[in-house]
């Protein structure tokens, strides 16, 4: 995947909606969700082979896919540390502020956590659907389906 760029997508009967992704030299610069690809979207790609196991129920955690984070400083820390939650477990605003190192009490900071999440360029890859009472990236049905699949 090292040099590899341009725009990938498949259809996933589970969401009932194309998964798609923006790939440039080799790192994922976008998932998402659309009702129907770009035009110039090419169907195979081995990440999504392994988007399609995952939304069959196959554990991954695509801990080894290099995510491209162009987004403000404190995002990232959030985007981050919502990385790192794992598989089926989810977390509060709250705590994600405090792994990110913010002040959970601070209603400042929980805004920043919930703007990092609302504008999540890779939700799925960054499971912003593990964030119990924040916002996600993936439209509200998409959100549902990847809680319901991890048991959320």
């Amino acid at each position: 995947m090292e040099d590899e760029s341009g725009i990938f997508a498949r259809e996933s009967a589970y969401l009932e909606r194309y998964v798609q992704l923006g790939i440039a030299s080799g790192r994922v610069i976008s998932v998402s969700f659309p009702a129907a690809p770009e035009d110039d979207a090419e169907p195979d790609h081995p990440l999504l082979e392994r988007v399609v196991a995952y939304l069959e129920g196959e554990r991954d955690d695509f801990e080894d896919v290099t995510v491209a984070l162009t987004v403000p400083t404190a995002h990232r820390t959030v985007l981050e540390a919502t990385r790192a939650i794992p598989y089926g477990e989810q977390v509060s605003v709250e705590r994600l502020a405090r792994t990110a190192g913010l002040d959970a009490d601070s209603d400042d900071d929980r805004n920043v956590v919930r703007d990092a999440l609302a504008s999540n360029p890779a939700p799925l890859l960054i499971p912003d659907h593990r964030v119990r009472d924040g916002p996600s990236a993936a439209p509200p049905e998409v959100e549902q389906r990847l809680r319901s699949l991890e048991g959320l």
